[in-house]
């Protein structure tokens, strides 16, 4: 396995700068869902992050990414994520970025070469079907998507949604059932490629999200499979391991999920402090001297730094004693750095006014995207209650869930 390489500070301040000056600008085409312009600006600017070896920067050089360590991608992605589009330029963005995580994991060498290496390289895009509209979310365990075997073919049938990313993707990791059987529900599930061109994949549509479908990678589709057929050599890691690889693909998940939280809510606090100098309510009076806007400032910084400074901690312990030892911490910095986002959007929004609820502006965008934070990957309330049972298990409480 090659070694992971340390982001330098030099690099991280070039790539700052890249993001403002050169992808910050674009965000008027996404604004106006003007998807077709917006992919043609993008083109370029992935090029050349390509030609600097910055593309994929959380995959290693031996699949064809930059290799940085669990740290230094923490560190990368709330730089990038200042702007929407900058994980997406730099072929980070979810879910391609965990799948890609996936299958350098646990595929075989023949699935590398097919879907990983195009992956990595940014020719294709991906989506991750997990959630089904039939069952909470919140209980993964209960799944209705089957898969069987006939002959050396998987035969699929199910319904998924909220499958982000399924819009112009070239393939599907489908979590599904393969042995209904097994006498842990652990062991029930299992994980398999599905191309969106086999037969029987259906795209259904794009879920409106308050009021936008969204495009590409930044959209959420409903899917059917309907007697899907795969060859068998597409099930990843083995029958039976698909809860044991969504563990793994979700620990260092969430820290890019929570970075690039992070990135946006630093967008906004930097939207509302413009704001707070620059509009005036008098001659002479800035918004800014309104006590009630300073606490709002005052308030949003410390949570940022404070949201940071654990994120980075978490990473720390991924890279020194592994994601399962860390579960706990990552549990928490889930719903924390969720509810930060939430809070610092929300005042930078009514900082402004009117226009925050406009698409004149990033934060509307922003807001109905990512509004979902605190329920995706496990709704917070979930979260808050796995960290304080295993706190209170310290304590002696014993009780059944």
């Amino acid at each position: 396995m090659t070694d992971r390489i340390a982001l330098d500070d030099a690099t991280l301040a070039e790539i700052e700068g890249f993001v403002r000056t050169q992808i910050v600008p674009l965000e008027p085409l996404l604004l106006k869902q003007a998807w077709a312009e917006l992919e043609a600006a993008c083109a370029p600017l992935r090029a050349r992050v390509a030609e600097r070896g910055w593309l994929a920067p959380h995959v290693e050089p031996e699949h064809g990414g930059w290799g940085l360590d669990l740290q230094s991608q923490a560190r990368l992605g709330a730089v990038l994520g200042f702007s929407p589009l900058g994980h997406g330029i730099f072929n980070c963005q979810a879910p391609d970025a965990a799948n890609m995580e996936l299958l350098a994991l646990a595929a075989s060498e023949e699935q590398k070469e097919r879907w990983l290496r195009p992956l990595v390289a940014g020719e294709i895009r991906s989506c991750f079907g997990m959630t089904e509209p039939e069952h909470a979310g919140s209980n993964p365990t209960e799944m209705s998507t089957r898969a069987r075997l006939d002959g050396d073919e998987w035969v699929l049938d199910g319904h998924k949604w909220f499958t982000t990313g399924a819009h112009g993707a070239s393939f599907c990791v489908v979590m599904c059932v393969t042995d209904p059987d097994a006498p842990s529900k652990y062991a029930r599930a299992s994980m398999i490629v599905v191309p969106t061109d086999a037969p029987g994949y259906e795209h259904v549509r794009r879920i409106s999200i308050m009021g936008e479908e969204g495009f590409g990678h930044a959209s959420h589709s409903e899917i059917r499979f309907n007697g899907c057929r795969v060859p068998e050599a597409n099930l990843i890691g083995g029958r039976g391991a698909g809860f044991l690889l969504a563990q793994k693909r979700l620990g260092p998940g969430r820290i890019h999920h929570c970075m690039r939280w992070i990135g946006l809510a630093e967008r906004a606090f930097d939207l509302m402090c413009r704001r707070a100098v620059e509009r005036e309510l008098s001659p002479g009076k800035p918004l800014g001297t309104r006590q009630t806007i300073q606490n709002w400032i005052a308030e949003s910084r410390a949570e940022l730094d404070a949201c940071r400074l654990l994120v980075m901690d978490v990473a720390r312990q991924i890279d020194d004693v592994g994601a399962h030892a860390a579960r706990n911490s990552i549990s928490a910095i889930k719903f924390h750095a969720a509810g930060a986002l939430q809070r610092v959007v929300d005042r930078s929004i009514q900082t402004h006014g009117a226009l925050g609820m406009t698409d004149d502006i990033i934060l509307a965008w922003i807001f109905r995207h990512e509004r979902g934070a605190r329920i995706y990957d496990g709704p917070d309330e979930v979260h808050k209650s796995v960290v304080a049972r295993r706190i209170l298990r310290a304590y002696g409480m014993t009780e059944a869930r």
